[in-house]
C-alpha cells in the first residue's frame, strides 16, 4: 500500500503510464485499498498532481469496478467508503481543492447510483448534517453532491421504487437555512436548490411539494414569480460577458421547471393563473430584443422553449389564438431572435466546429433546442402544429417576403436578411422532422420545392466568391433538410454541385457539403437505398478524392481527427471511398483505384494513431478500410493479399503500442480478412496466434468479441494444426476462465464454444468436453442468470443439432451421466423445455433440430429414466411447430449483410466505449443446420425411422398435443406405425 502514491505519480507518465495503471488495478482488490487511497487524497503534504491522480482513480474504480464481477472489490472497504466519502468531500472545501474535491463528489454519486438507499441509508442524513448555517461554500458543495445523486431520477422511468426513494429524500432537504451576507454564494445555493426541485418532480408530484404549490407559483407572491423580477445590482454582469449571471441562471431553470409543470403537471398549474404569469414574464424578460447579450442566450432561448410548450400543450388556446396575438409574438419575440448575429458570425469564421455543431443540434424536436434562432423556430412550429397554421404561414410570410425584397435590392449588404428568409421559410414549412431522415411532414401551405427553385437554387449553383459564405451554407443546408421532398432527378441534379462544395475553402461549407451528400445517398424507398452504383458512377472518384484531400490537408493527428463528418460521409457513400453504408452500392466500381484508396486510408490512420483524440472519427476511418476490404475483395479475390500487405504492418504497429482505442478495431479487421480465406491460414495469422491467446490480450473488454471473430475464424480454417500445437486447450481456457465466469462476457463464451464444437473433431474434443461442462455446470449452480439458462440450453442444443460425426445427441448426454447420474433429465426438465418456447426467431430451428435428433437419434433417452423425461421434450417440440413461421426465415433476412444491416448499425450502435462493431466486418448469418431444409419434414422422417421404442413413448405424451400433430404428420406422408 506504500507504493500508492508512486504508483499514482507514475500513472500521469505516458512512458510509465500502463504499467502503473496495471498494478493500481491489481492493487484495488487487496483489502484496505480504498482506505489507503482516500487517506492519501485528503493528506495535504502529497504533491497536488498525486492527490487529483488519486481522486480521478477512486472515480473510476467507482465507474468500472464498484460491482465487477472478476477481481471484485471487499465488501467491508465499500461500506467504509460509503461512511468516509461525505467527511472526505467537506474536509476539501477550501477553494484550493476544489478539483479534488469535484472528483470526490462524483464519486458519492457514482457510488449512490449503485447503493442508495438500499446500502447507503443514510445518505442523506450525512449530507443533510454537513450544511453550515454559515459557511455557503460547504453548502454549495453539499448541495452540488446532492443534485448530481438526484439528477439521475430525470431520466428513469416511473416506478413506485423510484416514488419511494424521492419520498425517502425530501423531507430532511427541504430544510432552510439563515442567509449570510454573501449573496453572490447564496444565489449559488438558491440555483441549485431550484436544480433539486426539478429533480424532485421530474416523475410525479411528492405530496410535500404539491402542498407548497402556491408558495412557488402563485402569481406576485410565488418564490419562482417574483424571481423573474428580480435582478439585484451586486449580481448585474458586464454586457460584454459571456457567461450568464446569476439571477439569469436561475430564471433560466424556474423556466424549466415552469416548461416540466406544463406537460406533466397541467391541473396543479391550473389552480392559479401560474402560466399567464410566466408567459407575461417572458415578454417582460425579452421582448422587443431586450436581453441581447450572448451571456443572456440561455435564458432567452428557455423562455421561447416555454412558450413553445405552452401552445403545443393545448390548454391555453386562449393566450395564443388570436391573430393579434400571433402577429406579436411573432414581431416581438419571433423576428428580433431568429437573425445571424455577430457572435456566431465571428464562431462561423474562427470556431467553425461549433458553430456545426449547434446548427445541427436541433433536429426538429423541442428537447433538442440549442440556440436562440432555433428557439425562435421551434415557437412558429408549434404555432403551426397547433392550429393556428394558416395565421402563422400568412404572418410570416409577409416577413419573408420582405426580406428576399430587402435582400434584392442589395445583395452585397442585405445578405443577412436573405439568410433571416430562408430560417424563417425552413421553420415554417417544417411540420416533423428527425436528424437521421431531414424533414418528414411539410406545412400544406408553404410550397418547398417552388421556393427551393425560385431561391435557393441559384445560391447553390453560384460561382465561388459571387455570394456571401453563408448564403452557400444556408443552400446546402436547405437541401439537407428537405432532401425528402425533392424528386430523384432534382437530387441526382444537385449532386455535382454538391461535389463542387467539397472543394471550397470554408469549413463550414464543405462539411455540410459532405454531410449532405452523406445523407442523400443514405435515402431509401422501402428498404432499398434510392441510388444504385450506376447513379453516381461518374461522380465516386471525383467526391471521393475532394473527401480525401480535405482530411490529408488538416495537419497535426487532432486536426485530422477533428472533422467526423468528412469521414462519415466517405465511409458512407463510397461506393468509392471504402464505406460504411453506400460503399455496397459500389462495390466493385471501385475495383480499379482500391489500391490508391486504401494506401490513403492506411496513411490517415498513421496519422490520427500518434494522438487519437476522436472516437467518431476512428469508427469511420475503421469502417472504411472493413468495407472497402469487404466490396472490392468479395468482387476480387485476389486483391486480398494487397490488403494484407497495406494492414498488417499499422495493425501490428497498433498492437505492440497498446493503443486500446484502436485493438478492437484491429482484431475485428483481421478476422474479415482470414474469413475471405477459403482454406488454410498463411503463416503470418499464425504466427498472430499465441499471442492472441495470452492473458493480456483478454483484459481489455472491448477487444472480447474481436478477439471471439478472429478465433472462431482460426478454428473454422486451422482446427487440425490447433489440436496437433495444443492450442485447442488454450481456447478452453479463456473460455472457462475468462468468458463463462463473467455475466457481461458468458454470450461470447458461448459463442466461441460452439465454434470448437463444430471445428474440432469430438474424439480430440472428448478429453477436454466433461471438464467444459462442469465449468457451465459450476456457472450454472453459483451465479445463475435468465440469459445464462437460455445460453446453456442453446448451446447444449446446438451441440446434439450440428451435423458433425461422431458428435450426437449422445455424446452431449453422457458426458453430462458422467458427471451424475440422471442429471440430464434434470437439465432437460428444468432448463431447455422451459426455454424452448423463450427462444428467439433466429434460434429456433436450431432448437428443433437438436431436440428432434435427441428425441430420435438418442439411445440413453429411450432407456429409463431418461425415458420419463422424452414425453415432456416431445411435447416442446410440437407447441414449436403451431407456430411454423417461427421456423423459416423470411426473404429479408435471406439477404447477405449489406446495405440494411451497415445502415442498422450506423443508426443505432454508432461508437460505443467498450465494444465499437464494425458493420462492414460483419460476416453473413450462417445457418449451423442448413443440412435440414424444413424441420417438420425432418422430424417426420426421423420417427419414421426411428426405434421401436419411440412409438411407446409417444403414446404416453399429452394425447390433446401429440396425437393431432402425428395425424398431421400422416397426412403429410409420414405415418408412422
Amino acid at each position: 500500500m506504500s507504493d500508492i502514491a508512486s504508483l499514482l505519480q507514475a500513472s500521469l507518465q505516458p512512458a510509465s503510464r500502463k504499467q502503473a495503471e496495471q498494478q493500481l488495478h491489481a492493487l484495488a482488490s487487496q483489502p484496505g485499498f480504498l482506505a489507503h487511497l482516500l487517506t492519501l487524497i485528503l493528506n495535504g503534504s502529497y504533491d497536488r498532481s498525486t492527490r487529483l491522480a488519486g481522486g480521478i482513480y477512486l472515480k473510476n474504480v467507482a465507474k468500472l469496478r464498484w460491482e465487477e464481477d472478476d477481481a471484485p472489490l471487499p465488501e467491508a472497504d465499500k461500506a467504509a467508503l460509503r461512511s468516509q466519502l461525505v467527511p472526505a468531500m467537506i474536509a476539501l472545501s477550501d477553494h484550493t481543492d476544489k478539483a479534488i474535491r469535484a472528483q470526490i463528489a462524483e464519486s458519492v454519486a457514482l457510488i449512490a447510483e449503485l447503493d442508495f438507499p438500499v446500502k447507503w441509508t443514510d445518505l442523506i442524513d450525512q449530507l443533510i448534517s454537513s450544511l453550515s448555517p454559515t459557511d455557503y461554500s460547504i453548502n454549495v458543495g453539499v448541495l452540488q453532491t446532492a443534485h448530481s445523486i438526484f439528477n439521475q431520477w430525470r431520466a428513469q422511468v416511473r416506478s413506485d421504487e423510484l416514488f419511494t426513494e424521492i419520498n425517502f429524500v425530501l423531507s430532511p432537504i427541504l430544510l432552510s437555512s439563515p442567509a449570510p451576507p454573501n449573496i453572490a454564494t447564496v444565489t449559488q445555493a438558491q440555483i441549485i436548490l431550484v436544480d433539486i426541485f426539478y429533480d424532485f418532480t421530474c416523475q410525479d408530484l411528492p405530496p410535500g411539494i404539491e402542498d407548497a404549490h402556491d408558495s412557488f407559483f402563485a402569481p406576485q407572491t410565488g418564490l419562482f414569480q417574483r424571481f423573474m423580477s428580480w435582478d439585484p445590482v451586486e449580481l448585474r454582469s458586464d454586457p460584454d460577458e459571456t457567461q450568464p449571471s446569476l439571477p439569469a441562471q436561475l430564471k433560466t431553470k424556474i423556466f424549466e421547471i415552469g416548461e416540466l409543470y406544463i406537460k406533466l403537471f397541467p391541473d396543479q398549474l391550473s389552480r392559479s393563473p401560474a402560466v399567464e404569469g410566466f408567459v407575461q414574464s417572458v415578454w417582460e424578460l425579452i421582448g422587443s430584443n431586450k436581453l441581447p447579450g450572448v451571456a443572456d442566450d440561455s435564458l432567452v432561448s428557455q423562455s421561447l422553449r416555454f412558450i413553445s410548450t405552452a401552445i403545443r400543450s393545448g390548454y391555453y388556446k386562449s393566450l395564443f389564438s388570436s391573430r393579434e396575438t400571433i402577429a406579436s409574438l411573432v414581431q416581438g419575440v419571433v423576428i428580433p431572435n431568429i437573425g445571424l448575429r455577430d457572435h456566431e458570425m465571428e464562431q462561423f469564421e474562427d470556431e467553425p466546429l461549433e458553430f456545426i455543431r449547434l446548427d445541427l443540434a436541433f433536429g426538429g424536436s423541442a428537447s433538442e433546442v440549442a440556440t436562440r434562432r432555433q428557439a425562435a423556430a421551434d415557437v412558429l412550429q408549434a404555432l403551426v402544429s397547433s392550429g393556428y397554421q394558416t395565421e402563422t404561414t400568412e404572418i410570416v410570410g409577409s416577413w419573408i417576403t420582405s426580406g428576399l425584397q430587402q435582400y434584392n435590392s442589395n445583395p452585397a449588404q442585405n445578405w443577412k436578411a436573405k439568410d433571416s428568409a430562408i430560417y424563417l421559410l425552413t421553420a415554417l414549412a417544417t411540420e416533423a422532422s428527425t436528424t437521421q431522415h431531414g424533414v418528414t411532414s411539410t406545412n400544406a401551405l408553404v410550397d418547398v420545392v417552388k421556393f427551393f427553385s425560385e431561391h435557393v437554387h441559384q445560391d447553390l449553383q453560384a460561382s465561388a466568391g459571387s455570394i456571401h459564405e453563408i448564403l452557400y451554407v444556408d443552400a446546402i443546408r436547405f437541401l439537407l433538410t428537405f432532401r425528402n421532398q425533392l424528386t430523384r432527378d432534382q437530387l441526382l441534379s444537385v449532386l455535382p454541385l454538391l461535389a463542387r462544395h467539397l472543394n471550397a475553402d470554408h469549413y463550414v461549407t464543405y462539411t455540410y457539403a459532405a454531410i449532405t451528400i452523406d445523407r442523400i445517398l443514405f435515402i431509401k424507398k422501402g428498404t432499398q437505398l434510392l441510388f444504385s452504383q450506376a447513379d453516381i458512377h461518374d461522380l465516386a472518384a471525383d467526391l471521393l478524392n475532394a473527401l480525401l484531400n480535405k482530411i490529408e490537408s488538416a495537419g497535426p493527428p487532432e486536426k485530422v481527427a477533428e472533422n467526423d463528418h468528412l469521414m462519415k460521409c466517405k465511409s458512407l457513400y463510397t461506393v468509392l471511398a471504402g464505406a460504411m453504408r453506400i460503399i455496397v452500392t459500389a462495390r466493385q466500381t471501385l475495383t480499379p483505384i482500391y489500391q490508391q484508396v486504401l494506401q490513403r486510408l492506411v496513411n490517415i490512420l498513421g496519422i490520427i494513431a500518434q494522438n487519437p483524440s476522436n472516437p467518431n472519427f476512428d469508427q469511420y476511418i475503421f469502417e472504411s478500410i472493413s468495407a472497402l476490404l469487404r466490396f472490392v475483395v468479395s468482387g476480387t479475390p485476389s486483391t486480398l493479399p494487397t490488403f494484407e500487405q497495406a494492414l498488417f504492418g499499422p495493425f501490428t504497429f497498433i498492437l505492440q503500442q497498446d493503443i486500446d482505442q484502436y485493438i478492437p478495431y484491429v482484431f475485428q479487421i483481421l478476422a474479415q480478412m482470414l474469413e475471405s480465406h477459403t482454406t488454410g491460414v498463411p503463416s503470418e495469422y499464425r504466427s498472430l496466434l499465441p499471442f492472441l491467446l495470452t492473458p493480456t490480450c483478454w483484459q481489455q473488454k472491448g477487444s472480447i468479441p474481436g478477439l471471439v471473430k478472429l478465433l472462431k475464424a482460426f478454428l473454422a480454417r486451422d482446427a487440425a494444426e490447433m489440436v496437433k500445437t495444443g492450442q485447442i486447450a488454450a481456447v478452453l481456457a479463456v473460455i472457462q476462465q475468462r468468458l463463462i465466469p463473467s455475466k457481461i462476457n458468458d454470450g461470447w463464451g458461448f459463442e466461441l464454444l460452439q465454434s470448437v464444437v463444430q471445428h474440432v473433431p469430438p474424439a480430440q474434443l472428448k478429453q477436454y468436453f466433461k471438464a467444459v461442462v462442469m465449468t457451465l455446470l459450476t456457472r450454472m449452480q453459483t451465479s445463475k442468470t435468465d440469459k445464462y439458462v437460455y445460453l446453456f440450453s442453446h448451446f447444449l442444443l446446438f451441440t446434439m443439432a450440428i451435423n458433425v460425426d461422431g458428435l450426437g445427441p449422445d455424446y452431449v448426454i453422457s458426458a453430462i451421466e458422467e458427471i451424475q447420474p440422471q442429471l440430464w433429465s434434470q437439465i432437460l426438465v428444468n432448463f431447455i423445455v422451459p426455454q424452448v418456447p423463450k427462444m428467439p426467431h433466429k434460434d429456433r430451428k436450431v432448437a428443433a433440430v437438436g431436440l428432434i435428433r435427441m428425441l430420435t437419434q438418442s439411445t440413453i433417452m429411450l432407456t429409463p429414466p431418461s425415458a420419463q423425461s422424452w414425453p415432456p421434450a416431445f411435447v416442446s417440440v410440437v407447441k414449436l411447430f403451431s407456430e411454423p413461421q417461427y421456423l423459416s426465415k423470411t426473404k429479408d433476412e435471406e439477404q447477405s449483410t449489406g446495405i440494411t444491416e451497415i445502415d442498422f448499425e450506423e443508426q443505432t450502435a454508432g461508437y460505443q466505449a467498450a465494444y465499437s462493431r464494425l458493420a462492414a466486418a460483419d460476416s453473413a448469418p450462417v445457418d449451423p443446420v442448413a443440412y435440414v431444409r424444413d424441420p417438420q419434414d425432418f422430424l417426420g422422417q426421423a420417427l419414421v425411422k426411428a426405434d421401436p421404442r419411440v412409438k411407446v413413448l409417444l403414446a404416453a405424451g399429452d394425447e390433446k398435443v401429440v396425437q393431432p400433430f402425428v395425424q398431421a404428420l400422416a397426412t403429410s406422408g409420414y405415418a408412422i406405425r
